[in-house]
């Protein structure tokens, strides 16, 4: 049984505040902590602060935190920005943890796809390796050493592309009449927000029932698909028949990443595929 426990979200956004709405619904106390605290969804006990600040913020709750999420996003999308987030952030989490002496069972650590660097289309899952050059790969590689080293039983969560409500770019560009290459196909990983904040709750909650948890999981749909494909799919949903001269859709990577981890834990995504999800989008 798993009611009764008590979470903190460091970094409570979209992502988080969806996970604290899933479990405050199940019995737990859940506590979000931002800068703009009027932004959290009801049920959620405020804990204004700045993870930039070094400070142990005023509203630290002063109970004991049986878990952890950190769920951070970068304001600046630079190397100073994604540092300051991702790494400065949680070792300042940590250390309001500590000073605190708060012991929480688990952290999660919510990273993204784009650590791994592989371009040719391969499957990815992981125990595959995690190279990305990019500096936004390389300072997520080291966010996720340290939430791994940090003393506290850890997990690094690897969310791939979201989508979801008010995450609408890819519908954007496909009305505009986006073009996207078919050769080589480009694989795009998509996870819907909804499953994002699902997979953590389920994580967490069979932490609390005793499964033991890997140390990493990837989050992501049941089907890694070309961007082409996606592209046609939502172009005959949306009626478009233009196509644009300028707009084009860029990619960098291309691969195909697997779920079969989360799976075998008996996590399944609410929308296996990029039609479900998008079709609950455009339904709305």
């Amino acid at each position: 049984m798993t009611l009764g426990k008590t979470l903190l979200i460091a970094g409570c956004g979209d992502v988080g505040g969806r996970l604290g709405q899933q479990l405050n619904t199940v019995g737990w106390t859940v506590y979000g902590l931002r800068r703009s605290v009027a932004l959290l969804p009801e049920g959620i006990r405020p804990v204004a602060a700045d993870l930039h600040a070094d400070a142990c913020p005023a509203a630290w709750p002063s109970e004991a935190l049986d878990y952890l999420v950190y769920c951070a996003a970068a304001s600046e999308h630079d190397e100073a920005g994604y540092r300051a987030a991702y790494v400065d952030g949680l070792r300042h989490v940590l250390g309001w943890l500590a000073q605190q002496g708060q012991r929480p069972k688990r952290l999660l650590f919510v990273s993204s796809s784009g650590v791994y660097g592989q371009q040719l289309g391969e499957w990815i899952d992981e125990t595959s390796p995690a190279e990305a050059e990019s500096y936004s790969g390389r300072i997520m590689r080291e966010a996720e050493q340290m939430a791994l080293h940090c003393g506290l039983p850890a997990s690094v969560v690897r969310l791939t592309g979201i989508y979801g409500p008010g995450r609408e770019w890819l519908l954007k560009q496909v009305r505009q009449g986006c073009r996207v290459v078919s050769e080589p196909p480009l694989y795009g990983n998509r996870i819907h927000v909804d499953d994002a904040a699902g997979l953590l709750a389920y994580l967490l909650q069979a932490d609390a029932g005793g499964v033991l948890l890997e140390d990493c999981y990837i989050g992501v749909d049941n089907q890694p698909a070309p961007l082409h494909e996606v592209v046609a799919w939502l172009r005959e949903q949306l009626d478009v028949s233009h196509w644009s001269e300028q707009s084009t859709v860029r990619r960098s990577g291309s691969k195909r990443c697997s779920n079969a981890r989360a799976r075998a834990l008996g996590w399944a995504p609410h929308y296996p595929s990029y039609r479900e999800g998008y079709r609950a989008i455009l339904a709305q």
